[in-house]
């Protein structure tokens, strides 16, 4: 993208932060995302005790990844009402259950373990009946059919409650993320290396293909450039998550995140044992996948605000470069541990399949997090993030709303999470 190209922010009222230019950034996943939703319950309060009731979304831009590009999907068609929308989104995490993201039954559990068995153990015989992922996820395409109408995030847009929506997948056939968008105004698609940007309506299928974790869930078709590619979740490979945000307009940039804040040590109190499981060697991977980009965003920006603190005269949007602020808010427990706690609420039949690969013990416990789609696991993750966000109340409080910290109403003593950076996406 040429830097003319990046749209500048409305200015900010003397109220106050512009939710025009703020953008709330989602990544997260599988079941883990549960935890976003307790975050912004925790939000919503704040915004309830300061009078907002009923006021619009206070982040105009949405930007989400994976599982999180489908909360993002429920604010984007209640954007008119925040307090609706958390409250929608909560209760769908609240009971949620895994036969509603993925088939758990004997008859396809058991096919896709047969054909995974056969195919590594006689590839060369049965290609032709070669499995495509783990689970089969149809549950879910018709549960969000129900939910998600295309049109309303369109209503959203005209209204003015929402200034932009996007949604993020990795192409399979070309090694590109590419970002489907939606916006109020017209914004010009961009160009980097390994990542494009595209107008389209969000629909459905944007959102599995987002959230098709590799190997668990299948990969989606979708149209791009006249002709269809194979997408998959998001947030593989994908180094830049606060991109989209910046050039979809926004100067304040709120991310939640699925990664603990420190390196956890629950691993740690494990006893050694013997040579890691399949299970714990996918945890490890998924983690790389799905947990290390906005960490390394962030500091990527750190580094870039230190030296445009040296050159004045580079800073400025006539230059394609303007301060963004960040914030972000990350589990404050392993979410390793809370998913130890629950690894036998999983249906009897995927326990089965995850037995022999070690998902079912302790160590496993990374890995079964993706797929603990259970009330037990996800009404956990949801008070921890309504926890978090208390524990922040303040500071999310000025971050989002301009409010001095200290004095929003029954607002705990929050940690010092917000960092200014000057980005250029």
């Amino acid at each position: 993208m040429h830097r003319d190209c990046l749209p500048l922010p409305p200015a900010a009222p003397a109220s106050g932060p512009n939710p025009a230019a703020t953008a709330l950034i989602m990544m997260g996943g599988g079941a883990r995302a549960a935890y976003q939703a307790g975050v912004l319950n925790g939000v919503a309060r704040i915004a309830a005790r300061l009078g907002k009731v009923q006021a619009a979304l206070p982040f105009g831009i949405i930007a989400g990844t994976s599982a999180g590009a489908i909360n993002g999907a429920g604010l984007a068609i209640h954007a008119g009402d925040f307090q609706a929308a958390t409250q929608s989104l909560g209760a769908l995490w609240h009971s949620i259950h895994a036969d509603e993201v993925y088939r758990t039954d004997v008859l396809r559990v058991g096919v896709s373990g047969a054909r995974w068995l056969s195919t590594l153990a006689l590839g060369w015989v049965t290609q032709r009946r070669a499995p495509r992922a783990l689970f089969d996820n149809t549950p879910l395409g018709s549960m969000l059919g129900e939910l998600f109408e295309p049109a309303r995030v369109q209503a959203s847009l005209d209204s003015g409650a929402l200034q932009a929506f996007a949604v993020t997948a990795l192409s399979y056939s070309t090694g590109r993320h590419v970002t489907f968008y939606q916006s109020h105004h017209r914004i010009h698609p961009w160009h980097r290396s390994q990542r494009i940007a595209v107008p389209a309506q969000i629909t459905v299928d944007h959102l599995l293909a987002s959230s098709s974790i590799p190997f668990l869930f299948p990969a989606m078709p979708l149209e791009l450039d006249g002709h269809h590619e194979w997408f998959g979740d998001g947030t593989m490979r994908q180094m830049s998550p606060l991109s989209p945000a910046i050039h979809l307009g926004a100067s304040r940039i709120l991310a939640i995140g699925a990664a603990s804040r420190q390196r956890s040590g629950w691993f740690d109190t494990m006893p050694g044992g013997g040579y890691p499981s399949l299970a714990q060697v996918g945890g490890q991977a998924l983690a790389s996948i799905f947990l290390d980009g906005l960490n390394a965003d962030l500091e990527r920006l750190q580094h870039i605000n230190r030296l445009l603190a040296r050159m004045p005269e580079v800073a400025g949007d006539r230059e394609g470069w303007r301060p963004v602020q960040v914030m972000t808010v990350a589990p404050s427990e392993p979410i390793e541990a809370i998913a130890a706690e629950h690894q036998k609420q999983l249906p009897r039949t995927v326990r089965a399949l995850l037995a022999p690969l070690g998902g079912t013990e302790a160590r496993g416990a990374a890995f079964a997090s993706y797929l603990l789609f259970e009330p037990a696991f996800t009404q956990a993750l949801i008070a921890l993030g309504e926890r978090d966000a208390a524990a922040q109340a303040d500071e999310l409080a000025a971050f989002l709303y301009g409010v001095v910290p200290g004095t929003a109403p029954e607002a705990p003593e929050a940690g010092d999470r917000a960092a200014e950076h000057a980005v250029s996406p």
